[in-house]
Formats: C-alpha cells, sequence, structure tokens
C-alpha cells in the first residue's frame, strides 16, 4: 500500500487506480498523462513485459471512454537492451495506440540517448500523423537545433526545463539561463509551430510566458504538471486552457517518489505541505 505522503504524487499500483484518479481528473477539466513506472531495463523480458501492460492499458482507457493518454520511458520499453528493441516496442506500442485513438507520449531521459530517441519519434510521428509526442529538455545546450528538425513533424512537443543532471559541456548549469532558455525555445515553438506545444512547467513565470505569446502568435498550446505539484493551479488553469496531468502509477512508486522529492528543494516542500495539509 502507498502511504499518504508518496499518494499525492503516485496514481496507486494499479491501473484501476491510475483511471479512476483520471475520473476525478476528468470532473475538473483536467486530463491525464499516464505513466506506468519502471526504467533502465537491461533485459528484454521486463521491457515486453512493461510494452504489454502499454497495450492493456491503451485497453483500459478506450474503454474507460477517459480523456487520457500514456507516456513511456525509453530504457523502460527496451533502449538499455537495445536500439532494435527499444524500436520494435515504441512501434508496437504506438501502432497499437493508432488503432484505438489513444495519443502515446515518448519521455526523454538522459542526454546521451536524445538521438535514438529523436530518430524513432520521426518514424512514428510521420507514420501516424499526430498521434505522438515527444520530450525535449531546455537545459540542454542542443534543443534550439532539435526543435527545428521537430517543428515541421506531426505530433507534440513537451517542452521541460530538464531534470537530469547532464555535464556542463552539454547542458546549460545555471538556473537563469536554463529559464532564458526555456523562453527562447518557447518562442520558437509558438511561432514556427502548427500547434502541438506543451509546456511542461509548475513555473508560473514560464506558463504566464506561454499565454502571452499564445495571445501574441494564436498558436494551440497545452499546460502540463505533475501529480502532486500546484495541483490548485492545475485546476484554475483547466477553466481556460487544456491542461494534463502526468499520472504515474506502478508497484515501482518507491524510486519515483524518491527520486520527485530529491531532484528539486521545492518538491519536497510541496509533499511536506501536502501532509499537513497547508
Amino acid at each position: 500500500m502507498i502511504p499518504p505522503i508518496a499518494s499525492k504524487f503516485v496514481a496507486g499500483e494499479s491501473p484501476a487506480e491510475a483511471i479512476e484518479h483520471t475520473r476525478d481528473l476528468n470532473d475538473r477539466n483536467v486530463k491525464a498523462i499516464l505513466n506506468l513506472l519502471g526504467e533502465h531495463y537491461h533485459e528484454r523480458a521486463p521491457a515486453d513485459e512493461d510494452a504489454e501492460a502499454y497495450l492493456r492499458l491503451v485497453d483500459d482507457i478506450e474503454s474507460a471512454d477517459a480523456e487520457a493518454c500514456i507516456s513511456v520511458k525509453p530504457s523502460q520499453v527496451g533502449l538499455d537492451v537495445g536500439t532494435e528493441v527499444f524500436h520494435e516496442n515504441v512501434e508496437r506500442i504506438a501502432d497499437y495506440a493508432a488503432d484505438r485513438g489513444v495519443f502515446v507520449w515518448i519521455d526523454m531521459e538522459d542526454h546521451d540517448t536524445t538521438d535514438v530517441t529523436l530518430d524513432i519519434f520521426e518514424k512514428v510521428a510521420r507514420k501516424h500523423e499526430g498521434g505522438v509526442g515527444l520530450c525535449v529538455q531546455s537545459n540542454l545546450k542542443r534543443t534550439g537545433d532539435d526543435l527545428e528538425r521537430l517543428a515541421d513533424l506531426p505530433g507534440k512537443i513537451r517542452l521541460v526545463k530538464g531534470a537530469y543532471d547532464p555535464p556542463a559541456e552539454v547542458a546549460l548549469t545555471e538556473k537563469s539561463k536554463v529559464n532564458a532558455a526555456y523562453k527562447r525555445h518557447l518562442e520558437y515553438m509558438f511561432e514556427h509551430f502548427e500547434g502541438g506545444i506543451a509546456v511542461g512547467s509548475h513555473d508560473p513565470e514560464m506558463i504566464e510566458y506561454a499565454t502571452d505569446l499564445h495571445e501574441e502568435y494564436g498558436t494551440d498550446f497545452e499546460v502540463q504538471m505533475l501529480m502532486g505539484v500546484r495541483e490548485d493551479a492545475q485546476y484554475d488553469l483547466a477553466e481556460e486552457y487544456e491542461v494534463w496531468q502526468y499520472v504515474p502509477y506502478g508497484d515501482k512508486w518507491l524510486s519515483y517518489f524518491y527520486r520527485r522529492a530529491m531532484e528539486r528543494k521545492e518538491n519536497m516542500l510541496f509533499a511536506l505541505r501536502a501532509v499537513i495539509g497547508r
């Protein structure tokens, strides 16, 4: 059983609990991005098992008629096993979901996996004409060039600041510089993308900047935030904009909760406030 402090950030251990949480979100006009917890498998069997679990989750979403999609991590579906395994599983999931009208996000992990993740996204994005999305990280120095490559592809792009800790030779390490890059990347996306922009941030400044760009360019966008972080703001934003909540579930919740709590000090503060009710 998931303890209360972790249940603020994880929907439960089963798909049924994730779907139940999705229904609650949908009642408040927020949509769900469902993620089965698991990553960095070095053998094919668990990678294939989680890929199969995602196919069942797609069926659950379809059966529940829920406003939800799925998000998979590359290392969860075979990237650490081999590129071929990774590509096979992503294609299998994307094909299955497309037939059932369920959107698929491909998360981005460590900086040294960016190219192979971009490659499979481009392949399935062209095949399914808008049924898949990809996450990119503003702290990487290469992201401006990557956005130019992605601008004409169908699908969606989620822009995040970057939760990993890449070396300084490939990434910006100062918070002010990452924030400046995030704004610069948003500007490029609103000006050059036809839509499909996902603002993956809890930072009020970045969200306000995105809404201003929306007013200027008229480009469609959505806001994406994590379960358990600034949820009141999510509900408020959903009164005017499209809002999606990233909803993890599964029995590997402990490592996820620990990482979220330790990634940034403010996440721990959010957790503590949730527990004491402030």
